[in-house]
């Protein structure tokens, strides 16, 4: 797969809406550029698709843990400035499929919030990183450029939006978390102890979370690196598309 190249962003964006499949994904691909954009007094949104009933790595049973991830994602996107969390209702963690629904669902979403940013899984597996190739991540990827386009921009898409009194909106740029070859790098250093706290919040998913500080660390200087920040920076990295 080949991307065109990223473009420039815009400047003045006052709206994101960022999707994602499950709680801590966007902690792990994009929080320390969130936590930017809220401190520049961006309003930013999270969607996530499902409430991670799957995840876990100790005993807790097995029906807490929706409960216990919601309490975690919206601990963690407190930590980088974000306070509109949503949960669709309806999908399981391990079963998200490319459905009408889903495409229907992100569209009522994206209706809501109106953003002129949507921040959402890339469609295609990085496969030198395959902690990020989860099959939910891509079909959440793809539904929602599906609901990006044509879906939420369309007034005779999903009527039943019309009927609920959403009109239809058009974003304008679309930012790809997990692409394989990502070119457009964002220096995070000022906000990787942000990142890093909203990674901590989600306790029920990390058995040793020195270890995975200590992870990102080394993997956000690395990709610092690649973009030619200089040393002791840290990035995170995107595809950055025009959609409006």
């Amino acid at each position: 797969m080949t991307y065109p190249p990223s473009i420039t962003p815009a400047d003045d964006i006052s709206r994101v809406l960022a999707i994602a499949a499950h709680p801590d994904d966007l902690d792990f691909g994009a929080a320390g550029t969130v936590a930017q954009w809220t401190k520049a007094g961006v309003e930013v949104t999270y969607c996530l698709v499902t409430r991670g009933d799957a995840g876990g790595f100790d005993d807790t049973p097995r029906t807490e843990i929706p409960r216990i991830r919601e309490a975690e994602q919206r601990a963690a996107a407190a930590a980088v400035g974000v306070t509109d969390v949503r949960f669709l209702d309806g999908y399981m963690d391990g079963a998200v499929y490319v459905t009408h629904e889903l495409r229907r669902d992100l569209s009522r979403v994206i209706r809501q919030v109106r953003p002129e940013r949507v921040l959402a899984p890339a469609i295609e597996r990085d496969y030198s990183r395959l902690g990020t190739a989860h099959p939910d991540h891509k079909a959440v990827g793809e539904a929602a450029f599906a609901a990006i386009f044509p879906d939420a921009r369309n007034a005779f898409a999903h009527p039943e939006l019309l009927a609920e009194g959403l009109q239809p909106w058009t974003v304008s740029e679309l930012w790809l978390m997990d692409a394989p070859g990502p070119d457009f790098g964002v220096d995070i250093t000022d906000a990787m102890d942000a990142k890093i706290a909203a990674l901590r919040s989600h306790v029920s998913q990390m058995a040793d979370p020195d270890a995975m500080e200590a992870r990102i660390r080394r993997y956000s200087t690395t990709r610092a690196a690649d973009f030619g920040l200089g040393p002791g920076r840290q990035a995170e990295s995107f595809i950055v598309l025009r959609t409006g």
